[in-house]
């Protein structure tokens, strides 16, 4: 068993709604914010990315209304920064010190990403939480989860996923006999275009040899996730 002792987790915006249709809810934000506290609450230093699909997801909107990619994705990115204050409150009221930093410059909510701050805070043991994506269009919450990781050099990146417990051949709420990989090497990945992870964050963490592992938010702790090899799918190298 790999002792993992820096992580990045990239968490659905979906697992914040609850049993909403849409946003966010106090049971969703507050489940979230306990399964980070006991993963930091077992010694880990922990970075959080946060999606903002519960609120706008920019390249939906693209096709359903013409909308351009730009300000789409601009939108989707400020919804991360509402979901990241939630989080940070709900994480203070636990017990968690917290700092959050965007990519997007929003001072008054957020300190600007600093790559030397982040490290720090994490060396003192605060929870860190990134929002505001990469600060540019075209890339995925997925995408800046990938990069979080490389820049911290976190031992792991865990993707906490509402819709599948793992990495399938095909769409499993699609396709009755999907084939569930309990382990798939970055090649792999790329080869077979397995569409749960976004390619580019992929290729990322392969460069930086970064294990990933997909796994269901619902179905178990992060602890678990990080400890049991049949919980989820395993990337590495």
């Amino acid at each position: 068993m790999e002792d993992y002792k820096r992580i990045l987790v990239k968490v659905s915006g979906e697992a914040l709604m609850g049993e909403e249709p849409f946003g966010t809810s106090p049971s969703g934000v507050s489940l979230v914010a306990e399964k980070i506290y006991t993963l930091h609450q077992a010694g880990k230093e922990v970075a959080i990315v946060t999606g903002g699909g519960n609120f706008f997801r920019g390249i939906q909107q693209v096709a359903k209304t013409g909308l351009a990619r730009t300000p789409a994705d601009q939108v989707g990115m400020l919804a991360t920064l509402m979901n990241g204050v939630l989080l940070k409150e709900a994480l203070t009221h636990l017990g968690c010190e917290v700092r959050m930093m965007s990519s997007l410059v929003c001072p008054t909510i957020a300190d600007p990403y600093k790559w030397e701050k982040a490290m720090r805070h994490l060396k003192r043991g605060r929870v860190l939480l990134f929002v505001g994506g990469t600060g540019h269009p075209y890339f995925t919450t997925d995408t800046t989860a990938a990069l979080r990781a490389s820049e911290i050099e976190a031992d792991i990146f865990l993707k906490a996923t509402t819709r599948v417990d793992g990495i399938y051949d095909s769409d499993p709420r699609k396709q009755a006999g999907a084939k569930k990989y309990d382990s798939l090497s970055f090649e792999q990945v790329l080869e077979k275009k397995l569409g749960i992870l976004d390619l580019s964050a992929v290729t990322m963490c392969m460069t930086a040899n970064i294990p990933i592992k997909v796994f269901n938010f619902y179905e178990g702790s992060f602890l678990e996730a990080l400890n049991s090899p049949s919980f989820g799918t395993i990337v590495t190298g």
